[in-house]
């Protein structure tokens, strides 16, 4: 009886160390995540980024490239037989080519600049959300390839919604989806997985990323990128803002 005793007792500081140790609010999961990624002032102080590897759709491999510049740029370009397409996403202005449709550059309207723009921010909108002018709240609890999840909805300053689910093991984000409108201006829910996290420069960075689509179906496989090259406050050409120097080949 003695025995059956101490075990309750333990069972029960155990149950309060899990109660007072657990994270209890979206900004102490928040706060663990940053840790988790590298810490504020090391996530911070990353000023641009170049990022290389393969993107895989429908079973064909092509050339993917991705450079970022902390609030003034975000260019996307994956090579096809056309020549590339282009996303380019600044501070000004966002713009298109997709080769394959029309060698044309195709503006995007400004009003949907904002939203956009949320590309350009190396360390996400989690991290410093309320300084930005973000809103988070924990939607609770989900399982994302069989891992244990919070659930975080962040509604930016321009009123873009996005959520984001924070594995509670490693405290490091595996899923995230947003809404956004097709070229038939219908909205699609854009799901992304992360996954083989490499520090780099002391900063956790997901390598590989599959991206999934409503317009399909969210459990079907999708776009998967394995990056094998990712460079941290490197020098950006000065090229690289217009995409008029791009030349189709």
């Amino acid at each position: 009886r003695l025995g059956n005793l101490l075990l309750f007792g333990l069972f029960i500081i155990l149950l309060l160390a899990v109660q007072f140790t657990s994270p209890r609010t979206v900004e102490e999961i928040i706060e663990k995540f940053v840790v988790a990624r590298g810490g504020n002032s090391n996530l911070l102080s990353v000023k641009s980024i170049y990022m290389e590897g393969v993107i895989e759709i429908q079973g064909k491999g092509s050339a993917i490239r991705m450079i970022k510049v902390q609030d003034k740029l975000s260019r996307t370009e994956i090579e096809t037989s056309a020549g590339n397409t282009v996303l380019l996403i600044t501070d000004r202005e966002a713009c298109t080519i997709f080769p394959l449709i029309s060698p044309a550059v195709n503006k995007l309207p400004l009003e949907s600049l904002a939203e956009l723009q949320i590309e350009t921010d190396l360390c996400g909108p989690l991290v410093d959300h309320l300084e930005k002018g973000h809103k988070a709240e924990l939607l609770g609890k989900d399982t994302v390839d069989g891992n244990p999840s919070y659930k975080i909805k962040i509604t930016t300053k321009s009123g873009k919604v996005m959520k984001y689910w924070i594995d509670t093991g490693t405290y490091l984000v595996n899923k995230s989806s947003a809404v956004h409108l097709s070229r038939k201006n219908i909205n699609i829910d854009s799901i992304v997985f992360y996954g083989n996290y490499k520090k780099i420069n002391g900063i956790q960075f997901a390598h590989t990323i599959e991206i999934r689509s409503s317009e399909t179906n969210e459990s079907a496989s999708g776009e998967e990128i394995t990056f094998n090259t990712i460079l941290v406050n490197t020098i950006i050409d000065p090229s690289m803002f217009i995409i008029n120097n791009y030349h189709n080949k």
